[in-house]
């Protein structure tokens, strides 16, 4: 069965710039390529095709594939990250960064994300473009499936935009996503928060509403540890032991008779 736009998939890929492996959805393949990190979760990606939930090239070269089968295709920088754009690269003062600036290092200002790649006496030069931009890519993929449930949707939407799996149901035309804790501290979601809806309701017609439950328990207060309390020795024990004297009282010094007394005697 061919792949047909709309339809969505369960993809796995490799994407390498001049065979080098730069990302992949495949664990054993990034360990090998010394480009793992541990805070991914490698699994095929859920993506609807046409809906450029990849990039373009690649999101052309999925229509009228088969199930099961490996495909290569190479993707301009037209239709990969795009060119670069030599305005993106910008020289700032090396007294806006909190530490010396170096090749290498890679700054945030409002929204954009760049990478230093000179430093010039007492001037950063700051590439904005995509790491990737300007480069012909090749990318080697499967389609492992055709996704129909629509929680499965769903939740690939959302790991795709937010990078996280959360728990959610769909009944009656709801779809209740119950939302992990702190996770309005997740800079990334907030921004795709609204993404995530849009898309679900553009591509999930089955879906007539959308619910985020935040869910908040009672942190557990720490157990109080038992009080340890001498044993009491046995009475058999207690009368081996010889008895104590009481203790005696000081003698009382007798009083001094006075000048008076010693007269009247």
């Amino acid at each position: 069965m061919a792949i047909q736009e709309g339809d969505v998939i369960r993809l796995n890929y490799i994407g390498r710039i001049e065979g080098e492996i730069f990302d992949t959805t495949i664990e054993a393949e990034a360990e090998e390529a010394g480009i793992k990190n541990p805070k991914k979760e490698y699994a095929p990606i859920v993506v609807r095709v046409g809906s450029n939930h990849v990039i373009p090239g690649l999101d052309e070269a999925l229509v009228g594939k088969e199930i099961g089968e490996d495909y290569e295709a190479e993707v301009s920088a037209e239709k990969g990250f795009g060119p670069h754009d030599p305005k993106l690269v910008e020289s700032v003062s090396t007294n806006n960064f909190r530490e010396k600036p170096k090749p290498g290092m890679r700054v945030q200002t409002g929204e954009r994300e760049g990478v230093v790649v000179n430093v010039v006496g007492k001037r950063a030069v700051i590439d904005f473009n995509h790491p990737l931009a300007g480069q012909t890519l090749t990318y080697t993929f499967n389609i492992e499936g055709i996704v129909e449930d629509v929680e499965e949707k769903a939740q690939g939407f959302i790991k795709l935009f937010s990078g996280r799996d959360m728990d959610l149901v769909f009944a009656d035309g709801v779809l209740t996503v119950t939302l992990p804790a702190g996770i309005n501290y997740d800079k990334r979601w907030t921004m795709s928060r609204g993404v995530v809806v849009y898309q679900i309701f553009e591509y999930l017609e089955e879906v007539k509403e959308v619910v985020f439950v935040e869910s908040f328990k009672r942190p557990e207060l720490p157990k109080e540890e038992p009080v340890e309390v001498a044993a009491e020795e046995p009475a058999e024990a207690a009368a081996e032991e010889p008895a104590k004297e009481p203790a005696k009282e000081p003698a009382k010094k007798p009083a001094k008779k006075t000048a008076k007394k010693q007269a009247e005697e």
